[in-house]
């Protein structure tokens, strides 16, 4: 059986990035870097962080851009790259996740709060100010799970820690994110 290759919209820039075409290199920034650079804006707080983080992601991109064997789309490999860059930069800043098996915690559904979740109703910029005030771990696995798609097994391993605390981690960070919001405090 062969594999699968994806055809990719942007093989001639991505051939021509491969043969150095810095020209090409410029038009695949310009179509994936707003995407990106909003990708990394789910990991990293502040705006010049996350532009540093862009930047060095392109740089890692372009300079391995060999290794891209075309099995996915290019914006797919950019992603995981940024996602990647995005991560080490937290854990650069200390990035701390308490692992499940240290400690016992219980953790509260939305309904057992008086939270009817069917009934909030939220505004984007509501949601956005409130996943930045979500500390660094909680939102960097909340992201991971709902924004970026990963599964709980696959965000263990990005983060090094285990499968439960990942569960964990998004559990405390939807209550959060919900107690934010109904304290008005985004």
């Amino acid at each position: 059986m062969t594999p699968k290759v994806y055809i990719e919209k942007n093989t001639e820039l991505v051939e021509r990035c491969k043969h150095g075409d810095r020209q090409a290199q410029y038009k695949l920034y310009k179509l994936y870097s707003r995407a990106m650079l909003n990708t990394c804006l789910r990991f990293v707080k502040q705006q010049e962080e996350a532009e540093d983080v862009l930047q060095e992601a392109f740089i890692d991109a372009f300079t391995k851009i060999h290794s891209f064997r075309m099995e996915s789309s290019f914006g797919l490999w950019l992603k995981q790259i940024v996602v990647n860059k995005s991560i080490n930069h937290l854990r650069a800043k200390k990035l701390e996740l308490v692992d499940i098996e240290d400690h016992q915690y219980k953790i509260e559904e939305p309904e057992s709060l008086g939270i009817d979740e069917s009934e909030l109703e939220y505004r984007v910029e509501t949601v956005s100010r409130a996943l930045e005030m979500l500390p660094d771990g909680y939102r960097t696995v909340l992201n991971m799970y709902l924004f970026e798609g990963y599964d709980h097994e696959e965000i263990a391993g990005f983060l090094e820690i285990s499968e439960s605390t990942s569960r964990t981690q998004y559990m405390r960070a939807k209550k959060k994110l919900v107690q934010i919001i109904r304290d008005g405090q985004a």
